[in-house]
């Protein structure tokens, strides 16, 4: 017996699954999997780069970093289709009794992004956000600055 209602479930199987790796070296990362996925990288920037997978539907990214030890996921996530759908699934988690931390109108990852993160128990985060245009620059904060250091853009 599935605990979400129809409509919830018909807009999670809507969404694009979002990883986020850190790689201490990225050349060789893209390179990597590149020929894993059979494509090129949709966006390579300095320390950065996102595959786009249709099938699955997966926003696969590779953030650079200085050191990699023990588990080397940066964060997961979701990507979602507007703001809207950001602010639904913010309010349907907040009502399961996830503390949801806001970045709206946030430039991370170079896009200007609308998202907000909850944190498993583990402490595995989790992203759910609307990419609203690219952006030249990685990161900058307008935003509630993050606290964990395995968010997206806190290197």
């Amino acid at each position: 017996m599935s605990l979400l209602p129809n409509y919830v479930k018909e807009e999670l199987l809507k969404l694009n699954v979002h990883v986020g790796l850190n790689v201490t070296n990225l050349k060789d990362s893209i390179e990597f999997y590149t020929k894993a996925f059979g494509i090129k990288p949709a966006k390579v920037k300095e320390g950065y780069a996102k595959f786009l997978l249709e099938q699955p539907g997966l926003n696969f990214t590779l953030n650079q970093s200085n050191k990699v030890e023990g588990n080397q996921v940066g964060h997961f996530g979701f990507q979602l289709n507007s703001e809207d759908e950001v602010l639904f699934h913010k309010e349907r988690l907040e009502k399961e009794g996830f503390f949801a931390r806001d970045e709206m109108d946030t430039t991370c990852c170079y896009a200007v992004q609308d998202k907000f993160w909850i944190t498993d128990p583990d402490r595995n985060e989790w992203e759910f956000f609307f990419t609203k245009a690219d952006a030249d620059v990685h990161s900058s904060r307008t935003s509630t600055p993050i606290s964990t250091s395995s968010s997206c853009c806190n290197n």
